[in-house]
Formats: structure tokens, sequence, C-alpha cells
């Protein structure tokens, strides 16, 4: 990782102190021991390279009293979660922070904790990055590195009309944490909380020739439904009535429901799937653990384009907000 120097002289500067302490225990093969300027690496032979990157800021991705290292799963789990979406497999991770001065190092070690729980348990590791300081808030970055098979990668590009919408898990328990963590929604066993903090990249399900299209749901449910039909040039009816909710979403009552569709953090998948795929993905489903729901299906423009939802009774759903916006 490169720091950006404070001017200081002498043999070592506090960055690289910093860095050596906090970060150097968790650089994976080709970080060079954190000590260069960039990383080498080679893919495994007959591979793509996967490559995405999200950013957390304290006090909107974030809350100020998150413990720390369910800071860095997060951030480390949303990237993985766009990897898990395109089928692809982890390889190592860029990070980049900004630390504000007032931060104890102790917060980054707990932070750096989380990642090396994680990293461990899906296979990665740290190649490099960059540190800086700021008033503040925090502000991280990480960039994700995987690999996929040639022309194996789902696209949000290739769904087609009569494909089934399929989502992963539940929805809704990533916004109703949040909202419990503000003491909005009753979480007495602390479902919803834990689901906010430490979402599950859907990783390793091997939809390659099952589903056409896929994308993670992270900015809602219905905002990033309508993100997969119009990048394919396609409608999408929602049943409302089939989204899946958790046992602890249903307990927080029915008017949580648009919260539940439109909320976001769900870092679940998103699946476009013909018909006769429909037993493949259920039995995938069934061998990996991953509740799978059709909750749709895709529909040629001529039927309408973008989201359009519906009830058990056939009437149209009404919802304030399709979802969150970065901007």
């Amino acid at each position: 990782m490169s720091s950006h120097p404070t001017g200081e002289t002498g043999a070592v500067p506090a960055e690289f102190g910093f860095i050596g302490r906090i970060f150097r225990p968790l650089a994976g093969e080709g970080a060079l021991d954190l000590r260069d300027d960039a990383a080498v690496m080679t893919p495994p032979p007959g591979r793509e390279m996967v490559m995405a990157v999200d950013a957390m800021v304290e006090g909107v991705h974030f809350l100020s009293d998150d413990p720390a290292d369910t800071v860095g799963r997060k951030l480390l789990r949303c990237n993985l979660s766009d990897l898990a979406a395109m089928d692809a497999t982890p390889l190592g991770y860029l990070l980049t922070v900004a630390r504000p001065r007032h931060l104890a190092e102790a917060w980054f070690a707990a932070f750096a904790g989380g990642l090396r729980v994680d990293q461990d348990a899906y296979g990665l590791g740290l190649l490099g990055g960059d540190t800086t300081s700021t008033p503040g808030p925090v502000v991280l970055s990480l960039t994700i590195v995987g690999h996929v098979a040639p022309g194996c990668a789902l696209r949000r590009t290739t769904a087609r009309a009569g494909d089934g919408l399929w989502v992963t898990g539940t929805i809704g328990d990533g916004a109703l944490g949040l909202l419990a963590l503000r003491g909005q929604v009753p979480d007495p066993d602390h479902a919803l909380a834990a689901r906010y903090r430490l979402p599950c990249p859907r990783l390793g399900l091997g939809l390659h020739g099952i589903a056409s299209a896929a994308m993670d749901v992270s900015d809602g449910l219905v905002q990033d439904a309508g993100h997969l039909a119009r990048e394919s040039g396609l409608g999408v009816v929602i049943e409302v009535d089939q989204v899946p909710l958790s046992d602890a979403a249903r307990a927080a009552g029915p008017q949580w429901r648009e919260t539940c569709l439109t909320g976001g953090d769900d870092y679940e998948l998103l699946l476009a799937v013909p018909p006769d795929h429909e037993q493949a993905l259920l039995a995938r489903g069934r061998h990996h653990g991953v509740r799978m729901t059709r909750i749709g299906r895709f529909v040629d423009p001529t039927a309408g384009t973008g989201v359009k939802l519906y009830d058990a009774q056939g009437n149209v759903v009404k919802v304030a907000r399709t979802g969150w916006s970065h901007l």
C-alpha cells in the first residue's frame, strides 16, 4: 500500500508504520509484502479477470458506532457480491483508507481483524492500496479482483423475454436492520441488524448455463430489477407477494413491505432464468443451502418497459420510490 507523506523526516514515516502494523498481516500472494508501488500477479491459466470497486462512507453506508470488524467484513462482502453476480471466483483485493486523525489506531486494528476473518473464509488476500488522512468522516474503498472462465461471466444485458425473475435468499432484512439499529423497527433477536452489518455474498453457486443474466441487489429490489430489465431491453413484472421475507421481516409487520421492496442492502442475487432451467436452479440452491424464489418474469418491451408491480389479486402496487440513489 502506498501512503501520503506528512512532511516528517527520519527513518520510517508514520504512514508506513501504520500500514506495517495494521495491513501487512493481510497481504496475500502478489502483494510483495506491501513494500512496493504495485502488486504483481498472474491470473489462473485460461481465466479472465473480473474487477469491481465499491466505497463506504461513515454515516452514509455504515453507522459511526458500528463495530469496526463488521465494517471491514461488510466492505469486503459487498464487493464479493459483485463477483457472485458474475459467477466469478475471488482472487484478491485493493484497499484505500481515508483516516480521520482523531480515530484511534485500535479502530483500524479491529477493522483489519474483520477483513482477516472474511478473507480467510472466502480465500483471498490484500494486494495493496492507499492510505491518506482526512478531517472526517472515514472513507473506505475496496477494489475486488476475481476470475472466471472465458465467456462465462454472467451479464446484465442478456436476459430474454419469458425468463423468470428469481432471487436468492430473502429480501428486506438489510434495510430493516438499519432501521432496527436506529430504534425504528423491533429486532428482539438482532437478526435484522446482523443482516445489515454482515450480508452474505452468494459466491460459488455455479450459475453459468442456468441463468441467462444476473446482478446483485444493493440499491433496492425494484430498482435493481429495473436495471436488469433495462440493460436487456425488456420490461419486468414483479409479483410482490412472492418476494421472500425472513421471519424477522414478517414479524416487523406489513407496514414495512415497501421498505423491503425498495430499501436495498440485501446483496442477494437477481437472476433471469429460462423456464426449462428452473429445476436446475432449484437443485443448485438445494445443493448450496440457498433459497431460490421466482418472483416475476421478464416481458417483451412491446408489453411495456420498466417495472410493474402486482399483488396476488392482480392489483397494481405503487411505491413512492424504487430504491437508493448514490447522487
